[in-house]
């Protein structure tokens, strides 16, 4: 996708580094950073540089390549498979990545590996675009059925929450992918953006794509969504996931149930993009997911530009309060109208994820 008429990715190389866009220093400033070892990887992830369960996964076989640069013994391999999925819990795409980086590097002698890994990693963000694209196609088909029933001269109009855009891929975006491509044929297409507190992603990083891109968009309070189903001003809800279960159940950032939730109760259907990687047949259901807790202080305080032109933080809440900060929910498959897969809309349950994914239903 494109950032002032300039092609950008969410990780990519430039000769030999590693480059990452600072997603913490949008929408004011448009920053890069360059990643130079394996630390420099698990920051970018732990920090949230980077986010978004796919491209988590690909800054992460980028990390593991660095590390690869740096010590290509046993024990350096080891190490970066050891602490790169620490990083962050709750994202498949981390885990699963440095898995299949090990996997390919672990029988190479040393001398071979740091070239290997880079390759691999390479490799595995082409395939992550690949994929992405092939949702974007699917959903596009179901985008089309959809505007095709309105009325002549009506909008479609789909609500999203938090961002699976580009920027939380390396390219085109999960639950975004259709849009672009719709609103690039000539599809009247326009978003609600939720916000998405707490760390505001929808209205920092949603709306900053949407908006590069062209694509109508209004930006919403998280709470306003049910009533705008209610109103019957959403045709559907697109989200993304960091983790899918072998029954269907999805996970996805806080306050994504509601939005099923209030879906179901408005006959809204309610989509989710799911990138194979997401996946996960070694979990029987979403309960079994491990659910992020972060920091209070993104509860307890916003940031913004200030009249000055300046990136502050602000306290909203009273001295003394606490704060809990799930980062991530579980939608169970009942309220999932489909999943969005690079093969195809795929109901949201186990027969089915499994036809469509054989080689990776390995726990059957």
């Amino acid at each position: 996708m494109r950032v002032n008429g300039v092609a950008r990715r969410g990780v990519w190389l430039e000769g030999r580094e590693v480059m990452i866009i600072d997603q913490t220093a949008l929408p004011h400033r448009f920053e890069t950073r360059v990643l130079r070892a394996l630390d420099d990887a698990i920051d970018a992830i732990r920090h949230m540089w980077v986010r978004g369960a796919p491209l988590i996964g690909a800054t992460a076989a980028f990390g593991v390549a660095l590390a690869m640069r740096a010590d290509a013994s046993d024990a350096g391999l080891a190490d970066a498979e050891r602490r790169l999925p620490l990083a962050r819990p709750t994202a498949v795409n981390l885990a699963w990545a440095v898995a299949r980086m090990a996997s390919l590097l672990r029988p190479l002698p040393p001398s071979r590996r740091a070239a290997a890994a880079l390759a691999a990693a390479v490799e595995l963000a082409e395939e992550d675009v690949a994929i992405n694209s092939a949702i974007g196609d699917h959903g596009l088909v179901l985008l089309r059925g959809i505007a095709a029933r309105k009325k002549p001269g009506e909008r479609l109009n789909i609500l999203t929450h938090c961002n699976a855009g580009w920027l939380a891929t390396v390219d085109w975006g999960t639950a975004t992918a259709a849009i672009y491509k719709a609103h690039d044929c000539g599809v009247d297409v326009h978003v609600y953006v939720d916000e998405t507190r707490p760390r505001n992603q929808g209205a920092s990083l949603t709306a900053w794509e949407l908006g590069n891109h062209g694509v109508p968009h209004t930006l919403i309070v998280d709470n306003a969504g049910g009533h705008l189903m209610r109103l019957g001003m959403v045709d559907l809800c697109v989200v993304g996931t960091d983790r899918v279960a072998a029954n269907g159940d999805v996970c996805n950032k806080i306050g994504t149930y509601l939005k099923a939730l209030a879906a179901r109760d408005n006959e809204v259907p309610f989509y989710v993009a799911a990138p194979s990687p997401s996946i996960d047949f070694a979990l029987a259901d979403g309960g079994d997911i491990p659910i992020e807790f972060r920091g209070e202080e993104e509860v307890l305080e916003v940031s913004g530009l200030s009249a000055e032109g300046d990136v502050v933080s602000a306290r909203v809440a009273p001295a003394g309060t606490r704060a809990l900060n799930p980062g991530f929910d579980v939608t169970p498959a009942r309220l999932v109208t489909g999943l969005i897969t690079e093969r195809g809309v795929v109901r949201p349950e186990r027969a089915a994820m499994a036809r469509a994914f054989p080689e990776r239903n390995t726990s059957a």
